[in-house]
């Protein structure tokens, strides 16, 4: 009775097995091209069809472009407009935020393809540029997140030594970044990003990749998903690394030990961050484009997209990391929308600093006797 027993079981597993292989045949956004596109599977159909693209996708992508705008607006104008003295975290920080802006203002011409069904109608040049605008300022943000915390690792770690050509430096390496990424997104210009999906009768926007391009586009991504990622991701873990070490050594001292713990509060957030927005959509990415090249019928493309996605809510965050790091920009932030001047700041800090006390009658006055601030 008990060997037919584990017959009978060995039996229904062989025949589920046999049913989940049969059924991977049918998964992924492969398919067969024709003349007219690419016939993709039923299962492909169905995510290009479901309210997963169509719905939820387009909703976060509002949130990005209704937070991310203005909020990295508001950081470039501090950064440019109200902050006197440069250095070299406010240049890395003031070139996160202009890319994360880039990122942003091509948000609604996805959401417009998404809302559309994933038909893509504003021609194969545009849709060309938005993926090389979304990819490029994607990987422009982990680069200048690596500089970021290359120089915060600098400061901690050497509060004292402070190069003559910080800044000048802060800037080359920026100016590198911009130049190195750009480069590596002309690919995304040679070959085809809209696609026609034949059985769906829709022109897809880098969803669906013609099998004689499989190669090329694999290819690609796995080299920008190396460069772009994995090399950034090492310099910011052994940049935070090293600096908590160098934090937790100076514990001991209670003078700073309450700043050193804010310090160290704030470099795991900003870890965290960087770890959940960045490394699924990016494990994702080589991951898919690994099944993709070795011609898998299963290539997680829906998993793949979903983190890319959940990703760009980095670009709506990264203005309230800024908020948190720097207390100068935290201040430029208020001043800003009390609509303070510099100049109305300065005097009031040096009129502020010129007050004296008065025990008669337990007040604060000026010398000058003119204290006062002007607000619109």
């Amino acid at each position: 009775m008990a060997a037919r027993t584990r017959c009978f079981q060995l039996f229904l597993l062989l025949g589920f097995l046999q049913t989940c292989v049969s059924g991977k045949e049918d998964r992924g956004f492969t398919g067969t091209e024709t003349n007219d596109g690419v016939l993709v599977s039923s299962v492909a159909s169905k995510v290009l069809s479901s309210h997963l693209t169509t719905v939820f996708f387009p909703i976060v992508y509002i949130i990005v472009f209704v937070v991310g705008l203005p909020a990295n607006a508001l950081a470039i104008w501090v950064f440019l407009f109200r902050t006197k003295k440069k250095h070299p975290a406010s240049i890395y920080m003031a070139n996160l935020a202009l890319a994360d802006l880039l990122f942003v203002i091509w948000v609604p011409l996805k959401i417009a393809y998404h809302f559309n069904g994933n038909n893509w109608i504003y021609g194969h040049g545009l849709c060309k540029v938005m993926v090389a605008f979304f990819y490029g300022n994607m990987y422009c943000s982990i680069a200048f997140i690596a500089c970021i915390s290359v120089q915060r690792y600098w400061a901690v770690v050497h509060p004292l030594s402070r190069p003559q050509r910080a800044n000048a430096v802060a800037i080359g390496v920026s100016i590198a970044v911009w130049a190195v990424v750009w480069l590596l997104t002309i690919p995304l210009y040679l070959y085809d990003q809209e696609v026609r999906v034949t059985n769906l009768n829709i022109l897809t926007c880098h969803d669906v990749t013609r099998p004689s391009q499989r190669k090329i586009a694999a290819g690609y991504f796995l080299t920008m998903g190396t460069l772009g990622f994995i090399a950034p991701t090492v310099v910011c873990i052994i940049s935070y690394v090293l600096m908590l070490k160098a934090l937790r050594n100076s514990m001991a001292d209670p003078v700073i030990a309450k700043k050193r713990r804010k310090a160290v509060v704030l470099i795991v957030t900003v870890l965290v961050m960087f770890v959940v927005c960045f490394t699924p959509s990016n494990i994702m990415l080589l991951v898919h484009y690994t099944l993709l090249l070795g011609e898998a019928h299963n290539n997680l493309y829906g998993f793949y997209i979903s983190t890319l996605c959940l990703a760009s809510l980095n670009s709506c965050l990264d203005p309230f990391i800024y908020y948190f790091i720097s207390e100068d920009f935290r201040d430029h932030v208020k001043n800003t929308f009390l609509c303070r001047s510099e100049r109305t700041v300065e005097r009031m800090r040096v009129s502020f600093s010129a007050l004296k006390y008065s025990k008669k009658n337990n007040t604060y006055k000026s010398d000058s006797g003119n204290t006062r601030s002007t607000e619109c």
